[in-house]
């Protein structure tokens, strides 16, 4: 998909309770979406992130920094107010037919089916961008996302033991779950 139709983009989806969302790719624009999205996060959520989003330095500089070729954020408004972000990371080299997936909900739309939209939204994008592997690494104490991921056909690949550091230097087992995009089909 081009750059240009990454950055039009935009899907109404509906959430098993009725509520709609719209999903659009992030603009560099969305500081301040961002900043009261991350705001309120619980210093549990924090502890899983890979950055400290309390620093609007590093928000900003997801925004200043945008380039749908890198990374591909989809945000999740309702109403102007982001209630969610997940992202794709393109590899490079001889990853380059591999993209990683983060996701983040705000603590008042998970279990609404938001985040299934979100990802299965990313699994067609991914798609459209002729990858072959989506990459989902989630500590393994989360086996509620885990299990979420697995719903939507991700596999688990493997475990990496003390893979993840939590702030305090505490670490957590991480499990590797892959979705394949383009399945082997032997043709004769």
């Amino acid at each position: 998909m081009l750059e240009k139709q990454i950055a039009t983009y935009r899907q109404i989806v509906t959430l098993k309770d009725g509520g709609q969302v719209l999903l659009r790719p992030m603009t560099s624009a969305d500081f301040h979406l961002l900043t009261d999205l991350f705001g309120p996060i619980s210093d549990e959520d924090l502890r899983y992130l890979h950055d400290n989003v309390r620093e609007t330095a590093v928000i900003q500089n997801w925004c200043d920094a945008l380039d749908y070729r890198r990374v591909l954020p989809l945000m999740a408004l309702v109403n102007n107010r982001a209630v969610g972000q997940a992202s794709l990371h393109f590899q490079s080299g001889p990853a380059r037919h591999v993209a990683k997936v983060r996701i983040f909900l705000a603590q008042d739309f998970r279990r609404r089916g938001l985040g299934t939209k979100m990802l299965n939204v990313l699994i067609d994008l991914a798609r459209k961008q002729n990858l072959h592997s989506l990459v989902a690494e989630i500590v393994a104490d989360q086996s509620k996302v885990i299990k979420a991921f697995q719903t939507l056909g991700f596999q688990l690949r493997c475990t990496f033991e003390d893979y993840f550091m939590l702030p305090n230097g505490e670490t957590r087992d991480v499990a590797v779950l892959i979705l394949c995009l383009r399945p082997d089909i032997d043709e004769f």
